[in-house]
């Protein structure tokens, strides 16, 4: 499709934006940047594979994401060029800019930094990085760094299994040490693993996720290795003891310099029972403990849940005393990836078998979606009962929500109405929540372009901006929602008029 299309839509983009009440599809919930605190953030956000392509360029070396794209499990994609942003940086962040961002989480590149895993440090990707970073502040727009964000050196996958060994924790403080070390005069806000709940399931469970191991029956591919039962386990461990050696060693040897904050993130729906039935109403409060508890619970109290420790038996590891100590405690924030709003019903059927993965330990069926996951239900007061039940449960810490967003198909239109309805929506949502006492510090739109997604390649996309695939520079165009979204964040006078979506409080069948 020519660039002269694109212009033009982009144009009349901006022309239909700056109408007060273009939507008019139900009643208006009416606010602005000046209804949050001067102190919250706003920002956007994507991850080093999904974005930066030069996949060996300058030093770097294959992570185990890159294997499983090349496997053909990313719907036959792959992040060997992706969004080119490793080249197009510079550019990126002037619509940063444009866009009005106040902050852009992204995360380094372990292979990219460090190609060999563990030693000498790749100087022409610390050079990047460094270079990122300046531009990011020169513009006013504070940087949120993930160190790891599914992409463990490859290396290190074959050399002793990856996550799967203890030996992990080790190399991962020291890769963090290096982040600390080189970028931390800088960087005032680190997360350690991005989603690290749902990467033990995709990546040891379902098979779904790097390095994409499974075992029958239990996996959503035809995994050749792995073991579902007990690996997504031992491997939540592994991120829970390595995250919390990152906060000591950041606690103990930059805290006083840097005066930054380390936090860890997870993927969090909001989980309705299906019907008011006791069954249905234990039911879902066992998928707040699989979900969050899992590691919430060791990083609040000390140890994982009753009810998850009871259900996988001696296939979840133990802390000791020391670890447990070490864990309780070791995050400054929490944060959370919230889509949607799943609801759940009890399957006690599940725990008749021997051979149980965490999915049967939780003993449910839930729904909401379906997949392929074409656009998500649009359920705002789930994020804001998510955040209540942060508040209530786990003693209100932190929360910086880095990711949310709505999906569409990628088919080159610009009008992405349902993106800007569903933002406009959550973000109210946020505010509601704020107003309740909750203790969330900042949003983050997932995500800034249409990039390289897990699930569904380049056909799919989250992006405020559309990356044009076809045309050999990969122009960017923004969306409507980019053009909503900065109106938005410059404190223009907009007043989206949206439907009104309630959760209901059960289902019946």
């Amino acid at each position: 499709m020519p660039k002269y299309f694109f212009r033009l839509l982009a144009l009349a983009l901006v022309l239909v934006i700056g109408n007060v009440g273009f939507l008019a599809f139900g009643v208006a919930d009416e606010y602005g940047r000046d209804d949050f605190p001067a102190e919250f953030v706003f920002g956007s956000g994507t991850s080093a594979y999904q974005v930066e392509g030069a996949a060996l360029e300058d030093g770097r070396s294959f992570s185990i994401w890159d294997a499983y794209a090349h496997s053909g499990f990313c719907d036959g994609a792959n992040g060997d060029i992706a969004c080119d942003g490793y080249h197009k940086y510079k550019e990126d962040i002037k619509l940063m800019v444009d866009t009005g961002l106040e902050a852009f989480r992204f995360s380094i590149s372990w292979s990219r930094l460090i190609p060999n895993g563990r030693g000498s440090v790749n100087e022409k990707g610390l050079q990047f990085y460094n270079d990122f970073i300046n531009r990011l502040i020169a513009h006013g727009i504070q940087p949120h760094v993930t160190l790891n964000h599914i992409d463990l050196p490859l290396i290190l996958e074959d050399e002793y299994g990856g996550w799967l060994s203890r030996k992990s924790v080790k190399d991962f403080v020291a890769f963090a040490d290096v982040c600390f070390r080189e970028f931390g005069d800088r960087v005032l806000h680190w997360t350690t693993f991005n989603e690290a709940n749902l990467y033990a399931l995709g990546g040891y469970d379902t098979g779904s996720s790097p390095p994409g191991r499974c075992s029958s029956p239990f996996g959503y591919i035809n995994c050749s290795r792995g073991d579902s039962t007990h690996e997504p386990y031992l491997v939540a461990h592994h991120f829970l003891l390595a995250h919390a050696s990152t906060v000591r060693l950041y606690r103990e040897k930059y805290k006083a310099m840097q005066y930054g904050s380390v936090g860890i993130n997870l993927l969090a729906f909001w989980f309705e029972p299906y019907t008011n039935t006791i069954q249905d109403v234990k039911a879902t409060q066992r998928a707040n403990d699989f979900y969050l508890g899992w590691f919430l619970n060791p990083l609040v109290k000390g140890d994982y849940p009753e009810t998850v420790k009871k259900s996988a038996g001696n296939r979840i590891p133990t802390f000791t005393k020391l670890e447990s100590q070490k864990i309780k405690g070791s995050f400054d924030f929490l944060g959370i990836n919230h889509y949607t709003t799943l609801y759940i019903k009890d399957n006690p059927n599940d725990l008749e078998t021997d051979t149980r993965d965490v999915y049967a330990d939780m003993a449910l069926i839930y729904s909401g979606i379906e997949f392929p996951i074409t656009e998500f239900p649009v359920i705002p007061i789930g994020l804001e009962k998510l955040l209540n039940h942060l508040k209530e449960e786990y003693r209100n810490p932190p929360i910086y929500i880095h990711e949310n967003g709505q999906v569409q198909a990628r088919n080159g239109t610009l009008m992405d109405t349902p993106r800007v309805e569903y933002l406009h929506a959550y973000i109210g949502a946020v505010l509601s929540a704020l107003r309740n006492g909750s203790n969330t510090k900042g949003y983050f739109v997932w995500s800034f372009f249409d990039l390289l997604e897990m699930v569904g390649g380049y056909n799919y996309g989250y992006g405020l901006y559309y990356v044009d695939l076809d045309d050999k520079e990969l122009t960017r165009y923004p969306k409507l929602s980019a053009h909503w979204y900065a109106n938005f964040l410059k404190g223009n006078n907009i007043n989206v008029i949206i439907p009104k979506v309630k959760l209901k409080d059960s289902f019946s069948n």
